[in-house]
């Protein structure tokens, strides 16, 4: 799943309710219906290494972080 960061509890919350504890999502800056269609390439950019590292089992934030 990928989320804004305004997002991020709610997704928690929604991944906790259906037993996927486990489920990492993929953090982009909020917000995102306000920006430009270049904005908007940068952010899909900024996301695509997160992904990467998810799709692998890998943490994919920061220093070993757990989002959530």
């Amino acid at each position: 799943m990928i989320v804004t960061t305004e997002f991020l509890h709610e997704a928690h919350v929604q991944r906790d309710a259906l037993g996927m504890h486990d489920l990492t999502p993929v953090v982009i800056k909020h917000p995102l219906s306000t920006l430009s269609d270049a904005e908007i390439d940068q952010r899909a950019a900024e996301a695509v290494e997160q992904c990467v590292a998810v799709w692998l089992g890998k943490n994919p934030l920061p220093s070993g972080e757990r989002a959530g």
